[in-house]
């Protein structure tokens, strides 16, 4: 029994380091679409929506008057996404070399 442990133990760390060494070597598939989608979502056309959608959701907030608790949620959700992505370009121009960059590995 614990000879077929081990033997399945070994076997699981040879089949992890071999998957580790082909996939570090080639690059994992969904990288580039990830990269698009990062590129899509920090650009100059996102930090204009986002701009917008901070201005509108702020305006609704404070002059909106009587709107129900689900509108709310729905602008502060908007409000948090609009900031994100604001934030992001501001730190990309205040620190061109640390921004989207990513971990080290």
């Amino acid at each position: 029994m614990k000879k077929q442990m081990f033997f399945n133990l070994g076997a699981s760390f040879l089949l992890l380091f071999v998957a580790s060494a082909v996939f570090g070597a080639q690059g994992l598939p969904w990288e580039a679409p990830m990269t698009v989608l990062r590129t899509s979502l920090t650009g100059p056309i996102a930090f204009g929506i986002a701009l917008i959608a901070i201005m509108v959701t702020g305006g609704m907030l404070i002059f909106g008057g009587e709107i129900n608790e689900f509108a709310k949620r729905g602008a502060y959700v908007v409000l948090v996404l609009g900031l994100l992505v604001t934030a992001q370009n501001a730190l990309a121009v205040l620190f061109p070399g640390v921004a989207g960059a990513g971990a080290l590995i």
